[in-house]
Formats: C-alpha cells, structure tokens, sequence
C-alpha cells in the first residue's frame, strides 16, 4: 500500500462559498472522467455507463448529473438509473438487461449502500466491472474505487467545524476542494467478475485487497 499524496493538477484547493454555508466539495463532475479512464483499463470497450442513485435525494441527484456531465464529456453514453425504495433495483437491473451497459458507476447514499450487495451480485453474475465513490465497498466485495482520500476530508470538516465553534462566521471560510485522492482496487472480486486488471494499473494503486 502507498499513502495517498496524488493530488489533481490545476484545482484550487478552497473558494469563498458565500452566504451562510462552507464545506467541502465532492468533486463530482471533474472526478467522473478519471473513473471513466479507470474503467476503460479493466473494460477497454466501454462506451455506456449504468448510474444508479437514489433519485429521492437531491444532493444525490445533483451528484450524480455531475457525473452524467463528466461522461458525456468524454463520450461515454449513461444509462440513468434513479432508484427510490429497495424494490426499485430489480428495475433497475431489468433495465440494464435490455439496455446492456458495459460497467456502472454507483452514486452512494444510505439507500445505494444499504443494497449495495445487490448491486455486487448483478454485476458479478453479468461479469460488469463497476467503480464506486468510497473505498470501504472495495473493501466489502465492490471492484475499485476513486475518491477523495477521507482521512484528509474528515479531518478538514472538523477543522472548519472547529473555527465556526470559535466564532467564525461560515460565510467567511472557504468552500474547499479534496486535495489528495486514493484508487483502492479488489483483485479478488476482479478474479470473479473474469477481468484482467492490468499491471500497471495495480501498480499505481493505494491499495489492493487481495
């Protein structure tokens, strides 16, 4: 394992957010198009993505047209997926059997986490590569992830937390960017879905679950 220094070249690492809110940015939009070169390592064919989302939640349904955006971007077609309740993926899978999507990407929330082995059990059956937002699923069966580093993000929200708790105002801090980034892949679940994870792709990894 490597520590997770790679940082994205030519993003700002804060902006004033205004009003009364700061935070921190999940970079949704200008992370899709790494996700989608990842993909294309493991699926070199790919050229339509499945999104599944929980499209009763707005910040979500912001998160994933952002990443609708991303792909289109770069030519990728995006098979959307808005899911509301647990008995929305069997629609959601019957949909990607008659559209055939080449991978999917899964925008997390408590309801896509919360059947997130169900999305593992399709994508296996279906021999799909899929990335996801957050490493801890690589780390419970899904195939790779590309995301800001969480430690940096945690500890950054608490120190903004801390500042306000100190008498700054939101408006006056900065809304920040992730600076450092991690690629956790799951060679065991690669093994499953039949793909051949390329070399130089594990080799650039921060982790590989075995």
């Amino acid at each position: 394992m490597r520590p997770a220094t790679r940082s994205a070249p030519g993003w700002s690492t804060a902006c004033r957010a205004g009003g009364n809110i700061t935070g921190i940015s999940d970079v949704s939009a200008q992370l899709t198009p790494k996700r989608m070169e990842l993909l294309k390592q493991v699926a070199p064919a790919l050229k339509r993505v499945a999104m599944l989302w929980n499209a009763n939640d707005l910040g979500m349904t912001m998160r994933y047209r952002a990443s609708e955006i991303g792909a289109k971007a770069i030519g990728i077609s995006v098979l959307p997926l808005g899911v509301r309740e647990p008995e929305d993926f069997g629609q959601a899978f019957a949909a990607m059997e008659r559209e055939k999507p080449d991978a999917i990407l899964m925008v997390t929330d408590s309801l896509t986490a919360l059947n997130r082995k169900r999305v593992f059990e399709y994508a296996a059956a279906h021999r799909l590569p899929a990335i996801y937002e957050f490493d801890w699923i690589v780390r419970d069966g899904g195939l790779m992830s590309y995301a800001p580093d969480l430690d940096e993000t945690f500890a950054r929200v608490a120190a903004l937390a801390d500042r306000i708790l100190k008498g700054a105002k939101p408006a006056d801090l900065p809304f920040e960017q992730p600076t450092r980034f991690k690629l956790v892949i799951n060679s065991k679940t690669a093994k499953t879905l039949g793909l051949e994870v390329p070399t130089a792709l594990l080799a650039t990894a921060d982790e590989v679950i075995e």
